[in-house]
């Protein structure tokens, strides 16, 4: 059993940025172990973290290979008469290149392995070869409850790492995957409302179902709803994605956004033009918030913070059916991602300018929220 405490992928990353750069001043030099269900997003935390710092991945499964592909192979020298080992073009050796060794399906890995890992995750060494203080060291792995195929962690391999146990959790999928990653509105908008959905892992184990939904799975989704022009065809697909009845449900709120949401219209439509643009369901207005995040760009973000300002108050300006629907926090939700996407662009300005994000953040100082 994981004695770790459970946290968001979205932490992970944080993490391992700080594990990162403590590295570089040369304070830390730990190896990590990300624990996660199958489909939770491991391989996309360390994918990213390459990204941001500008690091070489090197991803080696390690289901894939054998000792001597870590190790190297060896070579007699004849004239001092030793052996000679040949180090694997797969192991990171420039210093000064930023480098992350990925150490994929560490727990499935066969036994006979793992001696010859555990040089390279307490060390950073294996033989001859040393990673150079470039390269950070993570691996990853399903727990042996998580239906997968995993081998019980010895304690000589365990006391190596540090552990992160992953968990999923919807509102930070939503705000450091599905946004940055501009999936489908529809996909967004249904975690969104059925938040249960986004990792079905456990349930689908205990029913002794073969398909469980993962935020792999949604993602997955994502694309077939942009690649697969036919409904049906692509329904049957996303059924095989996530399940029957998931897709069932998925569908139904899928064709209300398809028939109401006009984002591109929206924001090209003149003020006081909206209003029969905005979509009559709490799932189409959902669909609408997190499409106007990730359309946002330089030259649109004025009118997107109008309508984003707008929606909060479209109940008490149109009354039934927006009355119903809990619009002025969506509205404030959708600000909340809007301002942070435009501080991580450099799109600030936009705000400083706006009269409605005035008039939204003198109301909430009046309410004791700013």
């Amino acid at each position: 059993m994981l004695n770790a405490p459970q946290i968001t992928t979205g932490q992970a990353l944080s993490l391992l940025r700080q594990g990162w750069l403590a590295q570089q001043t040369g304070e830390l030099f730990a190896s990590w172990m990300l624990h996660g269900r199958p489909g939770i997003g491991k391989t996309e935390i360390v994918q990213t973290l390459a990204r941001e710092i500008g690091a070489k991945l090197y991803d080696l499964r390690l289901t894939t290979i054998e000792p001597q592909d870590l190790r190297g192979l060896p070579f007699f020298d004849m004239e001092t008469r030793r052996t000679v080992w040949f180090r694997p073009e797969d192991l990171p050796d420039d210093p000064a290149q930023p480098a992350i060794l990925f150490l994929d399906e560490l727990t499935s890995a066969a036994p006979h392995l793992q001696p010859t890992v555990y040089g390279l995750l307490q060390e950073r060494r294996v033989g001859g070869h040393t990673l150079p203080d470039s390269c950070l060291v993570i691996a990853a792995g399903n727990m042996v409850e998580d239906g997968a195929i995993a081998y019980e962690m010895g304690t000589a391999l365990s006391d190596r790492l540090i552990h992160l146990h992953l968990s999923a959790n919807a509102e930070d999928w939503i705000t450091h995957y599905a946004l940055p990653n501009a999936l489908d509105p529809s996909v967004i908008a249904f975690i969104r409302t059925r938040p249960d959905c986004l990792d079905t892992t456990e349930v689908a184990l205990r029913d002794g179902e073969m398909i469980a939904c993962t935020p792999r799975s949604w993602a997955r989704v994502s694309t077939l709803m942009r690649t697969l022009p036919d409904r049906n065809l692509r329904n049957i697909a996303i059924a095989g994605v996530v399940g029957g009845a998931v897709a069932a449900e998925f569908r139904l709120i899928c064709e209300d956004i398809a028939a109401t949401v006009q984002v591109d219209a929206l924001i090209e439509a003149p003020t006081r033009g909206r209003t029969p643009l905005y979509p009559r369901s709490l799932h189409g207005m959902t669909a609408l918030t997190y499409a106007l995040v990730a359309r946002a760009n330089a030259a649109n973000l004025p009118a997107i913070i109008d309508i984003m300002a707008e929606i909060r108050g479209l109940g008490s300006a149109l009354g039934a059916p927006f009355e119903a629907m809990p619009l002025a926090e969506l509205g404030t939700h959708g600000f909340e991602l809007l301002t942070a996407r435009a501080l991580d662009n450099g799109w600030q300005d936009a705000f400083l300018n706006s009269r409605a994000y005035a008039d939204y953040m003198r109301e909430r100082e009046e309410a004791g929220l700013a």
